[in-house]
């Protein structure tokens, strides 16, 4: 089975669930990924920041009535990356049953 599309940045559940919600949402909070992924804060940032680093995701940070916000978003690049890997997830599924 050709694994070429599995990518290490997408290699745990946290990261799964952290792309699967920016797949579906234009811009996320930090509050709101930890929130619906019930993380701490320390492993949601260890996680966003490794796909930060491989350029799949876009971090905006501003300040809304002077407390700062900071938003996530999955780059054209992280899209297609994490969709080339769910596709090699349902092969390996498929060929398994």
């Amino acid at each position: 089975m050709n694994l070429d599309n599995f990518h290490k940045a997408f290699e745990n559940k946290a990261r799964l669930g952290i792309m699967s919600v920016l797949m579906v949402n234009d811009l996320v909070s930090f509050n709101e990924l930890k929130e619906l992924l019930e993380m701490t804060d320390g492993n949601l940032a260890t996680h966003l920041k490794a796909i930060e680093k491989a350029k799949f995701l876009r971090v905006k940070k501003e300040f809304v009535d002077r407390k700062p916000k900071t938003t996530y978003e999955a780059t054209s690049e992280g899209k297609i990356a994490f969709e080339a890997h769910l596709k090699v997830l349902e092969k390996l599924i498929k060929n398994s049953l």
